[in-house]
């Protein structure tokens, strides 16, 4: 398969159209960011790299952090995590409230901004520097020691951050939190200010394509069945309201972030980052699916 070929055609098919949706404007840092960029990035099992546009250049990769902090709370907890969030697709905005309710406190799956704080409580109870233990897992899947937080993303997140306060407060009260609700919340703000490329990000992702490895390597840094659980979960709720549009459309399993980026991942075959600023009204990148999806159509290539 000429992947630059199709990655190519691709750029040229979407090169010059208006761009549809609107950049985030919550985190007041996230609005700073043109709209016009626009970049790709395929790394496939036998450790070829294909990309095109601004692949190299590192934005806030946002809830796109939750399939890390996922994976490394499975690593360190095992199914113990299942007792505190659950792994159905929500059906709701990634920031409701309202399912907490219903649902006592446990929340619908990991993606969702209550499954995620529950994760990255469960890091704090775990590590004593869970920021510290994070950056150490992303810079050993990708053997790049500059991955970093930014720290000005992470304070505007903070700044402008009632929702998650109500909800980590929230879950709190359920008994569904077991640490200070400010760690927590500085962990959460920290995860969703990672700063990556979309090369960072396919070569990060490409553990959950080649079965919990690293290319080349033969250090396991998940199990099969972790890897198999991650990619479920990417493919039922990676995109909260929308997850049955992105497997109708695109049939990969994959994780978006409100800076515009989306990775997607082809079991056995590779992993996939593209970036687009400006999101549709589920907030998800307009162009990032659209790409995707001509991605998967080219290529033929779906896991359906």
């Amino acid at each position: 398969m000429d992947y630059q070929k199709i990655l190519n055609q691709v750029s040229q098919e979407f090169a010059g159209k208006p761009r549809s949706g609107k950049v985030a404007s919550y985190i007041p840092e996230l609005a700073k960011v043109s709209s016009q960029k626009y970049g790709m990035h395929l790394h496939d099992v036998n450790d070829n790299n294909y990309c095109f546009g601004d692949s190299n250049e590192r934005f806030s990769i946002q809830s796109i952090s939750k399939v890390f902090t996922l994976a490394l709370a499975m690593k360190v907890v095992g199914d113990q995590l299942w007792n505190r969030v659950g792994v159905e697709p929500s059906g709701d905005p990634f920031n409701s409230l309202s399912q907490l309710e219903n649902d006592s406190g446990i929340p619908r799956n990991p993606f969702i901004n209550a499954g995620a704080l529950v994760v990255a409580d469960v890091l704090v109870s775990y590590f004593s520097n869970p920021k510290a233990a994070l950056l150490t897992f992303l810079h050993e899947i990708t053997g790049n020691t500059s991955i970093d937080y930014d720290p000005v993303v992470a304070a505007s997140e903070k700044s402008e951050g009632y929702r998650n306060f109500a909800m980590v407060n929230y879950l709190k009260s359920f008994g569904n939190i077991e640490n200070n609700v400010e760690e927590v919340l500085d962990f959460y703000f920290h995860q969703c200010s990672l700063s990556m490329s979309c090369r960072e990000l396919a070569n990060a992702f490409i553990i959950f394509a080649n079965n919990g490895r690293v290319i080349g390597s033969e250090r396991e840094f998940l199990t099969g069945r972790q890897v198999k659980r991650i990619n479920a979960l990417m493919q039922t709720c990676g995109f909260y309201d929308e997850a049955g549009e992105f497997s109708f459309e695109v049939g990969l399993p994959g994780k978006s972030g409100v800076g515009g980026g989306i990775v997607a991942v082809h079991p056995d075959r590779f992993a996939v980052a593209v970036w687009s600023p400006p999101l549709n009204p589920k907030g998800n990148s307009a162009l990032g699916m659209a790409s995707l999806e001509r991605l998967t159509t080219l290529t033929g290539f779906s896991i359906f």
